[in-house]
């Protein structure tokens, strides 16, 4: 049987880290805040909310990309693990660029 690669779970939600409230992306899955970028470790595959860790994903590097715009990587804070997810449109730019440049 084939696993999906993909769920989309599209859900406003608060942000843990900085409080914000967070309106559905409405074209893919919402993952992080488009505030401060931090996300949390819930998806074992993108969209599916099956981990269980529930750490928080501190943003520690934006990374350009030609098609997909900016992927973020995340560190977690709970378990060390190394995630990345592509930035949303309405995500801080200021903010992903300054992960770009390692502040």
């Amino acid at each position: 049987m084939e696993e999906k690669r993909f769920v989309k779970n599209d859900e406003g939600f608060v942000c843990a880290h900085c409080g914000a409230r967070v309106e559905k992306l409405g074209y893919s899955s919402r993952d992080h805040c488009p505030v401060c970028l931090y996300s949390l470790h819930v998806d074992k595959l993108p969209g599916d909310r099956q981990n269980p860790c529930r750490g928080q994903l501190r943003p520690v590097q934006s990374l350009p990309d030609a098609k997909k715009g900016f992927i973020i990587v995340y560190r977690c804070e709970a378990c060390g693990k190394t995630v990345r997810c592509r930035a949303a449109r309405d995500d801080d730019g200021d903010k992903l660029i300054a992960l770009t440049a390692g502040e």
